[in-house]
């Protein structure tokens, strides 16, 4: 999920995973040693977690089922969105099990080095776009026209806006075209990047609670729209190619259809491994369950996996190869 990286994450995030194949949970970052199916040693995959918790729901079944099901070490590595592409080139990653979009990664890694490959759909659909609290809406119906926000930038002014309203975004490394949006729809408004997924959701859910004003970019699927009242801004309306040149955007985002991202090396050698993956796919209440086990109900990344997988028995045996 624009992207500013900091040169030396993809380090630290291949050393979370730890020495001699440790597997680390993404929901805790500690690491254990690799559980395999009894007297099987299928191999080892590493499938790169990126820093929000759906894609964790969905890394984390599919790393439940590889270990249990057909034997293999799964490596969890933290790594940011565009360094984990990299690691297709370097042998570092195998797997980005959930994309949103990436024309020019894909093009990079897919077309011109030819390291990577597509490896379908994850079933999910992903939007990004700008969300206030529902109490906002209710009291400023014209509000969620983004032709309207100049009209109330001063309710969303903050310390950190110099004068302006504030945006609120969350990790630096996610997809974003907020600064072209603001310059381009010409909106007296600034992005304040909040640092993490943690830090939006603690917003939306303090701005609903305590009726506070807040403009803040959100995506779905994700399990806060279960719990929170939250209602989205009209920008204008995507259209195709609307997004082409990333300086020009003012548009609003795609509906994606998320999907699955594989190195070649991996395609051509991981067996199984490879096959199970391609098949997986599910439904965004599928992710948002697991994610909220995840996040509000004290359940490691494995323990979610396992709730879920033993509910679901129909839906996973689908993805299992013959």
């Amino acid at each position: 999920m624009k992207i500013r990286l900091l040169a030396g994450l993809l380090a630290l995030g291949i050393a979370a995973t730890g020495c001699g194949g440790a597997t680390v949970d993404s929901s805790t970052g500690s690491s254990s040693a690799p559980q395999t199916a009894a007297g099987s040693a299928a191999g080892t995959v590493k499938i790169a977690i990126n820093p929000w918790v759906g894609y964790e729901a969905s890394a984390n079944v599919v790393a439940y089922l590889l270990k249990n099901e057909l034997g293999y070490t799964v490596e969890l590595p933290e790594i940011k969105e565009q360094l984990a592409w990299e690691g297709f080139e370097t042998g570092d990653v195998d797997v980005i099990i959930e994309n949103w979009g990436h024309p020019d990664l894909k093009k990079k890694f897919i077309e011109e080095k030819k390291v990577a490959l597509e490896a379908g759909s994850t079933g999910n659909k992903g939007v990004i776009g700008w969300y206030i609290p529902k109490w906002m809406a209710d009291e400023h119906p014209d509000i969620t026209d983004s032709k309207n926000l100049n009209k109330y930038a001063d309710l969303f002014k903050t310390s950190e806006s110099g004068g302006k309203g504030q945006l609120l975004f969350g990790d630096p490394s996610y997809v974003s075209n907020e600064e072209a949006l603001i310059k381009n729809l010409k909106l007296n408004f600034k992005v304040v990047v909040g640092g993490s997924e943690a830090a939006l959701i603690k917003g939306a859910q303090q701005a609903q609670e305590q009726k506070k004003a807040l403009l803040f970019y959100f995506w779905d699927p994700h399990w806060l729209f279960s719990k929170t009242d939250l209602v989205r801004v009209n920008l204008p309306a995507y259209t195709e190619g609307c997004d082409a040149d990333p300086k020009k955007v003012a548009c609003d985002y795609a509906e994606l259809d998320l999907d699955k991202i594989v190195s070649k090396k991996f395609a051509d050698t991981g067996g199984k491994a490879y096959d199970l993956i391609k098949n997986f796919s599910w439904t965004n209440e599928d992710q948002n369950a697991v994610a909220d086990d995840m996040t509000n109900n004290g359940l490691t990344g494995e323990q979610a996996a396992k709730k879920w997988v033993e509910a679901n028995t129909a839906k996973w045996q689908a993805w299992i190869p013959k």
